[in-house]
């Protein structure tokens, strides 16, 4: 019996050392928590300007990564975090074009920069651009897309009407309902409720605490990110892993069982109506986040392709999780970046060497022969007390 066994009682078990070390490489990659508040501040003011110089009733709030707490820092040579934003104005659909409603909030995306600018403030966006379904304000470390909308009546309250990408159509979307089914999802965790606990004794913001949930399908969407880096046009999108992942969780607390679990139960998930496939919107059952499966068949192939290397990667690591620490990091630094895996186990290992009775091997690491081994949106709506002149 090897020396990691002997000693077990007095360390982490395997599952929690692994658990530990991929929570702590992907919270590298999170967005750091005053850059997050930044942005909120920023979008905040955004959203009241346009409130109180757009038509009554305008409003912005986030959308996607960002509201859900999923954000994964871009492997791009910038690392710029992507945040996305809704503007919705109340307008019925017969009565704005796409190309309307785009530039119509355009124009006060120009008015408020300009504003900004003539006041001399120094957080003013250091750009603005036209995208195809969006404005883009770039501030220091992140940019804020824009997205035009308006209500889809036929789903209220929280429904809305998107254009699409060549402004062709609208797209049915509801990232405010999609937001409390992931909510209700996360919170089947007792974990995160016992850290919502402390938390709030601690006086820490509900944004900071991560759940399993946001953590597992953090590391799905980095390890995804590396695996199409060179064809990110068959990428699967993240509202589709976040989906699936959501649909498959559980509530295990252990981070390592839940990505295990999750991986295993996600094809269970995808469905085939007649001779489409099909992963439904659970905020919009007519939203079909596979669409592109049909029209592009290798599409589903590449999702196919990144799903088995992940397994195999998960399974490697349970295979090699009772061989210390230099295996696992072996394993580990085949897979995901070096830097976030090197920063979680040096983390690791200085947290075990200050135990009592353990050993560090000649990596730094500990060796098989040492004696042992985590909201609610925020929404604009019209004067906001908070707003800077």
């Amino acid at each position: 019996m090897s020396a990691y066994h002997q000693t077990r009682g007095n360390t982490d078990s395997p599952e929690k050392m692994l658990s530990m070390l991929l929570d702590g490489a992907v919270e590298v990659l999170d967005i750091a928590p005053d850059l997050h508040d930044t942005a909120i501040d920023r979008y905040g003011e955004v959203g009241t300007w346009l409130a109180e110089n757009g038509s009554p009733g305008w409003e912005i709030h986030s959308q996607g990564s960002f509201l859900l707490g999923t954000v994964v820092r871009p492997n791009t040579e910038t690392g710029e975090y992507d945040i996305d934003l809704v503007c919705k104005l109340p307008l019925q659909r017969e009565s704005t074009t796409k190309e309307e409603l785009k530039q119509r909030v355009g124009d006060q995306l120009v008015a408020y920069r300009r504003w900004k600018q003539h006041q001399g403030h120094t957080d003013s966006p250091e750009s603005l651009e036209s995208r195809r379904r969006c404005w883009t304000l770039g501030y220091p470390g992140f940019h804020l897309d824009v997205l035009p909308a308006i209500p889809d009546e036929d789903h209220p309250p929280t429904g809305i009407l998107l254009t699409d990408k060549k402004l062709h159509k609208w797209q049915h979307s509801n990232p405010l309902g999609y937001a409390d089914w992931f909510r209700a999802r996360s919170e089947l965790s007792r974990a995160l409720l016992e850290k919502r606990l402390v938390a709030s004794v601690a006086k820490v913001p509900e944004h900071h605490i991560r759940s399993t949930l946001q953590r597992l399908i953090q590391i799905l969407k980095w390890h995804c990110m590396l695996f199409f880096a060179a064809d990110t046009d068959n990428r699967p999108p993240s509202i589709l892993l976040t989906t699936l992942a959501g649909r498959a969780y559980r509530g295990e607390d252990d981070l390592f069982t839940a990505v295990r679990n999750v991986l295993a139960a996600m094809p269970r998930f995808i469905e085939k109506r007649g001779n489409q496939w099909w992963v439904p919107n659970p905020a919009h059952e007519e939203e079909n986040f596979t669409d592109k499966w049909n029209e592009y068949p290798e599409r589903r192939q590449a999702f196919l392709s990144w799903s088995n290397e992940i397994n195999t990667i998960m399974d490697n690591l349970a295979l090699s999780e009772s061989k210390g620490l230099d295996v696992v990091y072996s394993q580990l630094i085949k897979s995901f970046e070096a830097g976030p895996v090197m920063r979680s186990f040096a983390s690791y290992g200085t947290r075990m060497k200050a135990q009592p009775g353990q050993r560090m091997g000649a990596t730094g690491l500990l060796s098989t022969t040492a004696s042992g081994p985590l909201r609610k949106p925020n929404t604009f709506y019209g004067p906001h007390p908070g707003a800077r002149s």
